[in-house]
């Protein structure tokens, strides 16, 4: 097999990332180490950029200019970006002459930040370093999310929009599970912890957990009560993953108690796909979303399917949900790109002496199931900036919100006196109130 790498969706964001100067950039970096410039990823742009103060009349301190964009455009940065969290994503704030102020996100933070609920007892420096962990996790996430042109929207625009809980165990408190409720998702700082993740991986005899993972899997909860309930796309997931209104709950308990169906991997791409046709369709969104990156990533840095000769059984169009669709045989360059790609990574991985990068074989069954979710993120892309309702404002007005921000109806406490923004800590003890409306989904395995 001898082919170019083709991406899931065509020419999307970039994930090779370069400073103005020249030198390579990580999605992480909030300051090049070449030329000294301020850096920032720009969710409106969907890419790294390098700031600089603005200097022209009517500037005030925070406000910054991407350098070499030829506007009046000025952005504000995270006030994240020196907490824990070390965000480094930037604000749109319109521009010097309007300025503006999006109402979808929390004053001072940006998107990625917005999204995040709760936050954990952040005193101590190892829930410092989790949390920075499952921060840096959500943000590349997001940052694929917009890429894809998904819709992306705070609690402070839509009712059961997205939102993050990052909770830890509490003594004589209940136990915090991963998972996802009308757009909530919590996740237990614990899995940041990588000789926790693996333990529990081992236990649970899967193959792959990752945070991304786990970020991956509880978004594609939300976008199949976004995208696929009560819409045309119903009817075609339930002949293909099945009828979602089978008891829930009893069939994670069968799950745990029986395990998987001995020939599942003929037709599911995990062994916890099995357990119920909500987590077959998470399951199979978060393999999509893998496969979506990791070849957007590999086509970005040149990587090149034609250098390499690998023997191997391409996918054939039969194997397809829909054969005939107009974008199958994209969707099909996808797939064996993808297929040709994991053995060249695996190979490189046992040449270190590690695990296999891509421990799954993905079955026929499942291609098919891929295609669907492919289809149904190409139907819900929206190129549409992730930023609504901008008021403006002249250079001479002081923006102030007096409104009280709340989340779900809910005030937010008073910041105190600090330049920098707080989001709700999640209560010390049991004592204090739920962080969360209600209770969250089992865990999910194998993500």
């Amino acid at each position: 097999m001898n082919q170019a790498l083709t991406t899931a969706l065509g020419p999307t964001t970039s994930r090779s990332y370069r400073c103005v100067c020249g030198k390579p950039l990580s999605l992480r970096n909030s300051h090049c180490l070449n030329c000294n410039r301020s850096l920032g990823y720009d969710p409106v742009m969907r890419t790294m950029v390098a700031i600089e103060p603005a200097t022209e009349e009517g500037a005030q301190d925070g406000d910054w200019k991407v350098v070499g964009v030829d506007d009046k455009a000025i952005v504000h940065r995270c006030g994240n970006l020196t907490t824990a969290s070390a965000c480094n994503w930037l604000i749109p704030g319109g521009t010097l002459s309007e300025r503006q102020v999006a109402s979808n996100l929390l004053p001072g933070f940006c998107l990625s930040c917005s999204l995040t609920r709760t936050v954990p007892d952040l005193s101590g420096p190892v829930n410092q370093e989790l949390f920075r962990r499952l921060e840096i996790a959500k943000r590349r996430l997001v940052s694929q999310l917009l890429a894809l042109a998904l819709p992306v929207e705070t609690r402070l625009e839509r009712l059961n929009g997205i939102a993050f809980d990052m909770l830890e165990n509490l003594p004589g408190g209940p136990q915090v599970l991963t998972g996802h409720d009308e757009g909530l998702i919590t996740l237990n700082i614990a899995e940041a912890d990588d000789a926790q993740r693996e333990k529990i991986r081992a236990e649970m005899h899967e193959s792959y957990r990752t945070l991304l993972g786990h970020f991956r899997h509880e978004i594609g909860h939300y976008y199949w009560d976004r995208l696929v309930k009560d819409t045309t796309w119903h009817l075609p997931y339930r002949e293909l993953f099945g009828d979602e209104s089978v008891d829930y709950g009893e069939s994670l308990k069968r799950h745990y108690e029986n395990g998987p169906p001995s020939d599942w991997p003929l037709h599911y791409v995990t062994s916890y796909a099995t357990t119920h046709p909500w987590e077959d369709w998470a399951e199979t969104w978060a393999h999509y979303l893998h496969m979506a990156d990791t070849v957007d990533t590999a086509v970005s840095f040149g990587i090149d399917a034609n250098s390499v000769e690998i023997d191997s059984d391409p996918f054939t169009l039969d194997d397809l949900w829909q054969p005939d669709h107009p974008n199958a045989e994209a969707f099909l360059a996808f797939i064996n790109s993808w297929v040709l790609l994991t053995q060249v990574l695996n190979e490189l991985t046992r040449s270190m002496g590690q695990h296999d990068y891509y421990p799954f074989v993905l079955p026929r069954e499942a291609v098919a199931k891929l295609q669907f979710i492919h289809e149904v993120v190409r139907s819900a892309s929206d190129p549409q900036v992730p930023v609504t309702d901008l008021p403006k404002t002249t250079s001479a007005d002081t923006v102030t919100d007096t409104s009280p921000a709340t989340v779900d109806g809910t005030p937010l406490p008073e910041s105190p006196a600090s330049d920098v923004p707080q989001i709700p800590q999640q209560p010390d003890s049991a004592d204090g109130p739920a962080p969360s409306s209600a209770e969250p989904a089992p865990a999910a395995a194998a993500t």
